[in-house]
């Protein structure tokens, strides 16, 4: 159970604050949701709270993580399928998971393969909503703003 003003990640859209708990009725159901505001992109969410532990929200990592994850970033890119489907249902599982070290390894390998060979539009989708939902992380685990986390990631692969 979270609490108001509680920093969490929602798999798939990224790292928030809880604003509120409040009971709505939605297609004739009553339920109580956590608000949650997403600070980048200024967007809320709701979320039921009986059904936490399905969509996989969780608490952001704290700053000893943060050091874990940027190693991720640092580590020299992951073994990665050839065929281009098959990559991006790999990726695309490591993102659902929500697990911050599987979105960093996705946002590492992705990186680094625009680097050396360039990506489908596909995949630079795919990059760009990891990097946003790795950098809403940084931003709530460091107390940084937004432009500080992506010149961090800028400067990793520079």
């Amino acid at each position: 159970m979270f609490n108001v003003g509680d920093k969490v990640v929602y798999p798939m859209h990224g790292a928030g604050i809880i604003e509120a708990i409040e009971e709505r009725e939605i297609l004739g159901e009553r339920q109580r949701y956590y608000i949650m505001r997403l600070p980048i992109g200024d967007m809320k969410v709701m979320i039921p709270t009986n059904n936490v532990a399905g969509v996989g929200l969780r608490e952001v990592i704290d700053k000893e993580e943060v050091q874990k994850v940027l190693e991720v970033l640092r580590a020299q890119r992951s073994k990665m399928s050839s065929n281009w489907n098959r990559r991006y249902r790999a990726n695309l599982e490591k993102i659902k998971s929500g697990d911050i070290y599987e979105v960093a390894e996705v946002v590492r390998n992705l990186t680094l393969r625009d680097k050396e060979k360039g990506l489908s539009t596909g995949e630079r989708k795919m990059l760009e909503n990891a990097r946003q939902i790795l950098i809403s992380e940084l931003v709530l685990a460091q107390g940084i703003g937004e432009e500080d986390a992506r010149q961090v990631l800028d400067e990793l692969f520079a």
